[in-house]
């Protein structure tokens, strides 16, 4: 959600509800899920606002984290702040692990009942300060993957192709898009249709086949 006279992200609310208002009339089986990122705007008000517009799935990330620009705060107090709005509206945490750190504090909530379930993981490999798209990494993080959890597997910036193949080979699907990656190969800037369009090869190379919306929506996810 970016807004209208900067194009700059934003967390308000008015915003996202024309973007969700317009993805129900025309695509009403798709899963809506939106962003609770602190990165810009770190106040729980502002970060939790749109879950008021009561969205399938937000995103949750489990601890703070470095980026090359920058730092995504994620302190205890604010992931459980979140955790226990999201509850309030019957929205499901969209849960994003960077590293093993997280995925352990993830399978901790669990146990502790406050991740209540059904549980979506998105791990993201490739960033700098964080887990690498190794296959050593990815066993350790498979090994702790929490039960009766979907897991996918994402990443930035030219681990996303990477993660992705490994994500259809080991996981159970993978996250993708313009939010993690700008290019195709290379410097090669990219689009987000034509990086599904990618995926689709794969799965067909890889005799594999997708979940429709409505399967994932009859999973619980919405």
């Amino acid at each position: 959600a970016r807004e209208l006279d900067t194009l700059e992200n934003t967390y308000k609310s008015e915003i996202y509800g024309l973007i969700i208002e317009g993805i129900r009339k025309f695509c009403n089986d798709l899963s809506i899920c939106v962003s609770l990122t602190g990165r810009l705007h770190p106040e729980f008000e502002k970060r939790s606002e749109v879950l008021s517009l009561f969205p399938d799935m937000a995103s949750l990330t489990m601890s703070s984290l470095n980026f090359p620009k920058g730092a995504s705060v994620n302190e205890p107090d604010m992931i459980l702040k979140l955790i226990e709005s999201m509850d309030k509206y019957g929205v499901i945490p969209e849960i994003e692990c960077f590293d093993s750190g997280m995925l352990n504090y993830t399978n901790y909530l669990i146990n502790k009942n406050i991740l209540k379930g059904p549980h979506y993981i998105n791990v993201i490999f490739g960033n700098m300060y964080n887990a690498q798209s190794d296959v050593s990494t990815i066993s350790s993080i498979m090994n702790n993957k929490p039960k009766d959890s979907i897991m996918c597997f994402g990443g930035i910036g030219k681990d996303q192709l990477y993660s992705n193949v490994l994500g259809l080979i080991y996981a159970d699907g993978i996250r993708i898009g313009l939010e993690d990656n700008l290019y195709y190969f290379g410097k090669e800037k990219t689009t987000n249709l034509s990086l599904l369009k990618r995926t689709h090869r794969l799965l067909k190379e890889f005799n594999l086949n997708f979940m429709t919306p409505t399967e994932f929506k009859n999973m619980g996810y919405t």
